[in-house]
């Protein structure tokens, strides 16, 4: 699989998405997202091993993902890829043979990269290894421990509360070998090789509104826009948390100024507003796009400086990096209480949800394709736009939108200002002094800069 698709059939400047957006269908959209999410979320993903690939093969119905292994010990900056994890079976068993927890049940059951086990242990010593949450007694916690050998099960604490037996049987049928770390990568070529990187983490099980949001709208994105002619290139990268971001950085270290813009995806499918963290940079053009889209938009929203905490985009913001790279969500991680448990299940997301996230992620591409700074060829003086059939025929009436547009386009297209610039000055619409730039380019009056 290339992960690279063509440009597909133009549409006027200003309508490339425009048309997607205007026949939009929230319920068919939330259903096809809601489709993905429900594959996989039986699935078994950690940050190497045979979920992963498994999940981006799920996703590749949708888009065809390039598929990128990097080997156990690969140095990637500071890190080091570590063995890969695969699991078949874990359980514990009761003095009648009786699983009382059953991984078959539930992926969460199992710490990520427990190490193998096979033993008869006593209940004080599983109590050891067993994670519960006592203020949430009927959801199992996530837990993991890639980086530190060790084992443990993750169970409800009425779960625990019953295990009475004075002896258990504890299985963990595991490997952790060497082997490689899988990440899943799609590119839209456009009409520039700068790009935009799309980006979520692709390495918790069962975990639908922090981990398969993300994963879904990103691939229901890459394929909405695949067939249309864009300005920029579009990257989509589906990584492990951590060290998939790092590793895909290494690799790509010398094409990183391609980078414009970049969006970390997660946590798209809850009922809550929208959140947006801003990058390192704070105030790219990616900060002020996501922003004023959300302000056009009518939706209840937030915007968040950034920390060097939450998501990758801490790695795509590391200083020695510092892509234009915000966190786009909902509400954000550890800030809803079924968060890292399996209250974050299939019932707390909702297609519409993941839809609107969806269309709003097209907004942004849409405005961002639009934004474009442009110069007015004839700048001395004001134009005679009546003689163009561009301005009212009749004088002393008030004017349109539309010429309101087109004067404030010419006025400040001298090459400093860019049409968000304009759109925030005027507070007319972007899409307006798009259309009113299209015209003026039409008439020999504006000419786009690179």
């Amino acid at each position: 699989m290339s992960g690279v698709s063509e440009r597909g059939a133009s549409l006027p400047h200003g309508n490339r998405l425009a048309a997607l957006l205007e026949g939009w269908e929230p319920a068919s959209e939330g259903a096809a997202l809601m489709r993905i999410v429900t594959d996989l979320y039986p699935i078994c993903r950690s940050i190497t091993g045979n979920g992963v690939r498994q999940s981006l093969q799920c996703l590749s119905r949708e888009v065809p993902l390039a598929l990128h292994e990097v080997a156990t010990g690969t140095p990637v900056f500071d890190w080091i890829v570590p063995p890969e994890w695969n699991i078949r079976d874990a359980y514990v068993k009761d003095r009648s043979g009786r699983r009382v927890v059953d991984f078959q049940r539930s992926s969460l059951h199992v710490v990520g990269y427990s190490v193998p086990v096979n033993r008869r242990i006593s209940l004080e010593e599983l109590r050891s290894h067993v994670f519960t949450l006592p203020d949430r007694p009927d959801w199992i916690p996530y837990r993991t421990s890639y980086y530190r050998e060790t084992w443990g099960f993750c169970v409800t604490h009425r779960q625990l509360a019953q295990m009475t037996d004075s002896y258990y049987e504890v299985v963990i049928d595991s490997t952790l070998e060497p082997g490689h770390l899988t990440y899943g990568e799609y590119r839209i070529q456009g009409a520039t090789d700068e790009e935009v990187l799309f980006s979520c983490h692709a390495c918790h099980p069962s975990l639908c509104n922090d981990n398969l949001s993300g994963m879904a709208v990103a691939a229901r994105l890459a394929s909405h826009l695949a067939p249309l002619e864009l300005r920029y290139s579009y990257r989509f990268v589906w990584v492990p948390g951590t060290i998939g971001p790092l590793a895909w950085l290494a690799a790509n270290e010398e094409t990183l100024p391609r980078v414009k813009h970049g969006l970390v995806l997660s946590c798209l499918g809850d009922p809550g507003g929208f959140t947006y963290k801003r990058s390192r940079l704070g105030n790219t053009e990616t900060d002020r796009m996501v922003e004023y889209v959300l302000g056009i938009s009518g939706a209840t929203f937030e915007v968040r400086d950034f920390t060097p905490t939450g998501y990758d985009e801490r790695q795509y913001c590391s200083p020695g990096i510092n892509l234009p790279v915000g966190c786009f969500m909902r509400t954000p991680n550890a800030e809803y209480p079924e968060y890292h448990t399996s209250g974050d299940g299939l019932d707390l997301v909702k297609g519409d949800a993941l839809a609107v996230s969806l269309s709003m992620l097209l907004r942004v591409v849409e405005a961002l394709e639009a934004n474009q700074r442009y110069l007015n060829l004839s700048p001395k003086g004001e134009p005679q736009l009546g003689r163009r059939g561009l301005y009212r025929s009749m004088g002393g009436t008030s004017g349109s939108g539309r010429e309101e547009a087109l004067l404030w386009v010419l006025n400040l297209s001298d090459g400093e200002h860019a049409l968000l610039d304009i759109a925030r000055r005027s507070a007319l619409d972007l899409k307006v002094l798009a259309e009113a730039a299209d015209l003026l380019v039409g008439h020999g009056l504006l000419r786009p800069l690179k």
